[in-house]
């Protein structure tokens, strides 16, 4: 359980607002000279005489994704499922535009029936983001399996936005834009008539191919070079496992190199993305396949039941839209058990506790606010921001570590049933 009870709360219970006709044009005007800048081309299928209400389903990759999405709609209004944070000194101008409160990994009842009234009361878009963060290394994350039984409750049509460049743009561990283009393909691929011949799992399958991308193989075989001398800059964020000597947490970049200061092994990434060792084998030119290898490395402890991380941290709540709340000092684990938050904060005794099938996966954030890498935790009434204070660590292995738990879980479940 947690004690914060003395903050006020962001009123998540408040009704979705239409988007205002007046601010229309105001998204229109924030939204497309980005899109221009970067040569959007947006490719539709299976879109013709589709009009709202339907649900849009897209991946998560960048702050510019909000913008092409704007474009890909034009001109039809919708609402946007958005983040707490995202709200933050701004919860009336966003509601205004149509934005819904989330916090992020919860289970969240009224937001269901928020996004009913959208797509069954207000007849017009809904759009979620189902990876509920960015993407770490421009590959689709997990997806949450409640996504068919949504479909089948709201029994409107479904729709996807897989968008390309946005990711090699502005990576979520180096926001420094690189100013290439970008492309992005909407597609129906469930229509309303075909929602009740289909299962939840084939529901669940259809928006999983849809949502699969890969950015590197995109940049690659659509011959994107980017010419930007940061590329690699903070590449070690995601990638924090030597695939050479295999230590883990030692790790560095600049410019184009990412190199490991425990062996010297170095890599030079190259303006289409790739990488290669500056001596030796490479042993990944791709860069989601390090990613993926790290995970499997977490996996194994996972199974081998050897999975621990612990560290004192600073803690921050965010339990409005007024801003950010230094609670203190706080000591925070994550094993089979799952997350364990543990503090005093004003004289008063602080406990929340995650199980590992509470969360398909967790948030993270490099250079928070320009500071330190954190992971946030969130309840229904409030959202805490965690930073390890420790140096041997790595968000993004907690982040693996969240997801590849739910996993283990999952399956042990589904073998008892």
């Amino acid at each position: 359980m947690e004690k914060t009870d003395k903050f006020q709360r962001f009123d998540m219970a408040q009704n979705p607002q239409r988007q205002k006709n007046y601010l229309r044009p105001v998204t229109w005007l924030l939204s497309f000279p980005t899109v221009w800048k970067h040569q959007l081309k947006v490719y539709k299928v299976n879109m013709k005489g589709l009009r709202p209400p339907y649900i849009l389903l897209s991946n998560h990759t960048s702050f510019m994704d909000f913008k092409v999405l704007t474009a890909a709609i034009f001109p039809h209004k919708a609402n946007y499922v958005v983040a707490i944070d995202g709200f933050i000194g701004r919860e009336e101008l966003l509601r205004k535009v149509g934005c819904i409160c989330k916090r992020k990994f919860t289970n969240d009842i009224g937001l269901i029936r928020h996004i009913n009234q959208v797509v069954n009361i207000n007849k017009d878009i809904i759009v979620l983001h189902p990876e509920a963060r960015y993407s770490l290394v421009g590959t689709t994350a997990i997806l949450p399996p409640s996504l068919g039984k949504l479909v089948k409750f709201l029994n409107v049509p479904v729709v996807v936005l897989n968008m390309h460049g946005n990711y090699l743009n502005s990576p979520c561990w180096n926001l420094e834009e690189r100013g290439n283009r970008t492309e992005a393909q909407l597609t129906q691929i469930i229509t309303q008539s075909q929602i009740k011949t289909l299962t939840n799992e084939q529901i669940n399958d259809r928006i999983n191919n849809a949502l699969i991308y890969d950015e590197y193989a995109w940049q690659k075989e659509n011959n994107v070079i980017i010419k930007y001398k940061n590329n690699a800059k903070g590449l070690h964020k995601v990638l924090y496992q030597c695939p050479a000597c295999m230590t883990e947490f030692h790790m560095d970049s600049d410019k184009n190199r990412i190199w490991c200061m425990h062996c010297g092994k170095e890599w030079i990434m190259s303006e289409l993305g790739e990488l290669k060792a500056v001596s030796g084998i490479t042993e990944f030119t791709h860069i989601p396949d390090w990613y993926e290898f790290e995970r499997a490395q977490v996996r194994r402890q996972i199974k081998e039941k050897t999975y621990e991380f612990s560290d004192d941290v600073l803690v921050d709540s965010l339990p409005n839209a007024k801003g950010y709340i230094r609670l203190g000092p706080a000591k925070l684990s994550h094993n089979m058990n799952g997350f364990c938050l543990e503090g005093n904060f004003g004289g008063e005794s602080f406990t929340l506790h995650k199980e590992p099938l509470s969360m398909y996966s967790c948030h993270v954030e490099y250079d928070y606010l320009g500071g330190e890498d954190c992971i946030d935790l969130s309840t229904l009434e409030d959202t805490y921001y965690i930073y390890p204070q420790g140096k041997l660590f790595s968000v993004t292995k907690i982040s693996l570590a969240t997801e590849e738990l739910f996993k283990f879980y999952s399956e042990a479940h589904l073998k008892r049933a």
